[in-house]
């Protein structure tokens, strides 16, 4: 397991747990209690947990992972979906794009489709912009608001002022959540907020989460199941809960 994927890892059983320790992790993972070691220090020193005698216990910011540590998980999910994601733009599109790793990847999608002329992408993900400044065929349009560090997503009043100018053909709405009964959720109230509002300007609303996602709900909600047209996900979801969400009138398509 490379680095990253384990700190991931030791992030996700600390949320899960609440309190891991030393060496249970290092047998659990099938490493060194020195290497365990070096990576709670490594995980403490960005404030993302508190290092106890023999282990570590979780804080807030432990369940809401900065996107670097989210980026290595269900990676080749994520590539899948994007692609099937990318397929539904056509040219002359205004897409929308929120911040996430699978949105990102969505991003990187659209970059290699050389077939798409005059498409518009609008973002208020610093990420995801810098992904496509540099493609001559996409025009970026970039909403005002502060930075989140944890997902790079612009929230605030700066950014409800450029949306509410706008109109978006398609939305590609990254989750952490989506429940086919309550609806797409975000940890984050003011992320929920902003992509509530991309939801209202969206003419067609496309949710891109992997299977871990679905059938769950977290703190924020960014809308209610029937404002999503189409969901698109991997085969690791669970088929009961992909009927519940074709029950509510949701397309659903498996990468």
């Amino acid at each position: 397991m490379a680095r990253h994927e384990r700190l991931s890892t030791l992030l996700d059983l600390l949320g899960q747990r609440e309190k891991i320790e030393v060496e249970d992790i290092a047998a659990e993972l099938d490493v060194s209690a020195a290497t365990i070691r070096r990576d709670l220090d490594h995980l403490a020193e960005q404030q993302l947990l508190t290092r106890t005698r023999g282990g570590a216990v979780a804080n807030d910011l432990a369940y809401d992972l900065p996107l670097r540590y989210k980026t290595a998980r269900h990676v080749p999910e994520k590539q899948r979906i994007s692609a099937a994601a990318a397929a539904l733009v056509t040219p002359g599109m205004v897409v929308g794009l929120n911040g996430g790793t699978t949105t990102a990847g969505v991003a990187r999608a659209l970059s290699l489709r050389s077939d798409l002329s005059a498409l518009t992408v609008v973002t208020n993900a610093l990420n995801i912009a810098h992904e496509l400044a540099v493609r001559p065929h996409v025009k970026i349009v970039v909403t005002g608001g502060v930075a989140r560090p944890q997902s790079f997503e612009l929230s605030g009043p700066l950014a409800t002022k450029v949306l509410g100018e706008l109109t978006i053909s398609l939305l590609f709405l990254g989750v952490d959540a989506f429940d086919p009964e309550a609806g797409a959720f975000a940890h984050h109230e003011g992320e929920a907020s902003i992509n509530q509002l991309m939801v209202e300007r969206a003419e067609r609303v496309v949710a891109v989460a992997d299977g871990s996602k679905l059938g769950r709900r977290a703190f924020a909600r960014i809308c209610l199941p029937q404002r999503v047209h189409t969901l698109v996900t991997d085969t690791d979801a669970d088929p009961e809960t992909l009927a519940a969400f074709e029950a509510a009138g949701i397309e659903v398509l498996v990468a």
